[in-house]
């Protein structure tokens, strides 16, 4: 377990790749413990579902529309029959004010397709201090690997 305790070499490969696919026990407990660690280390972290991602850049890093979900009760008037778009703040905007490192965990990353997932690799590259940890699933024991070896395979 001495992995856990420190969370060193974790640490270490997410700075030289940017980018980890990570596959932890469903108990849970391993990932929370590494999150702490990445903290204590002065890492910025927010821990958000990949479902809805959407096109990554402009949800993480843009002001974006949404549209609220259709209920089947709206009026088909001024806002159609979807509603009108409200506009959103990226989920980032804040953690990129300060010159902290920021990890951005993602649960249930097995939806993401491969496009979506290189677009998060993308984006390690192009933002300064921006790691990605991206939860693929289930296993035994806690490992990982560059998302970018998963996303070549």
């Amino acid at each position: 377990m001495p992995l856990l305790l420190s969370g060193r070499g974790f640490r270490q490969e997410l700075e030289r790749f940017g980018a980890l696919a990570v596959h932890a026990p469903l108990e849970g407990g391993a990932e929370t413990r590494l999150l702490r660690r990445l903290r204590a280390a002065g890492y910025r972290a927010q821990i958000t579902s990949a479902r809805g991602l959407g096109d990554p850049q402009a949800y993480l890093l843009e002001l974006h529309g949404i549209r609220p979900p259709h209920l089947g009760h709206h009026s088909v008037g001024k806002g159609a029959a979807v509603g009108e778009v409200q506009r959103v703040m990226p989920q980032l905007g804040a953690l990129l004010e300060g010159e902290a490192p920021i990890v951005l965990w993602l649960l249930e990353g097995q939806v993401l397709s491969n496009a979506e997932l290189r677009s998060l690799i993308q984006l390690t590259r192009t933002v300064p201090g921006l790691h990605m940890v991206v939860e693929m699933g289930g296993a035994r024991s806690l490992r990982w690997q560059p998302l970018e070896q998963l996303v070549a395979a």
